[in-house]
């Protein structure tokens, strides 16, 4: 089941956190960093970030979650995390399916690592193309890719 979270609840924030702590230790390895900015990101930031947070849940677990800002019809989807327990469930593309239904926009936006295959090959398979690569003052290479409305 899918829903909005309310991180300004300190009890979902610290859900959010533990989750995105879980997901962005794997992608960190999948890199090969250590000092990933992600996973310097505290429940403090979480609780009182200006972005909008869905999770998917099971049972009642938060197996994963969805950030994106939205704003004059462009949709930035911040992040996209699914905790590694949930790994291969086809649960970030339900999240994804989710998002581009709920919102009306003009476009989408999403970033992620270079090196990160399998991100890339789920943004690829919803029509997600390539815009531009770039490696930020943090030296981790990623890739910027767009999706314009049906």
């Amino acid at each position: 089941m899918i829903e909005a979270l309310a991180p300004i609840n300190e009890r979902i924030a610290q859900q959010i956190h533990r989750t995105f702590q879980r997901s962005y230790l794997i992608e960190a390895q999948l890199i090969g960093v250590s000092d990933f900015p992600p996973l310097q990101r505290s429940i403090e930031d979480i609780a009182h970030s200006k972005t909008l947070f869905y999770g998917f849940f099971d049972n009642s677990n938060l197996a994963a979650v969805i950030e994106v800002s939205f704003a004059n019809k462009h949709l930035a989807i911040e992040s996209l995390v699914v905790d590694p327990d949930h790994f291969r469930k086809g649960i970030a593309g339900k999240l994804l399916t989710f998002i581009l239904a709920h919102f009306s926009y003009h476009s989408v936006s999403v970033e992620t690592a270079v090196v990160n295959i399998p991100a890339i090959t789920l943004y690829q398979k919803f029509g997600f193309e390539e815009r531009k690569r770039f490696t930020p003052s943090y030296g981790i290479e990623k890739i910027a890719m767009a999706l314009a409305a049906p």
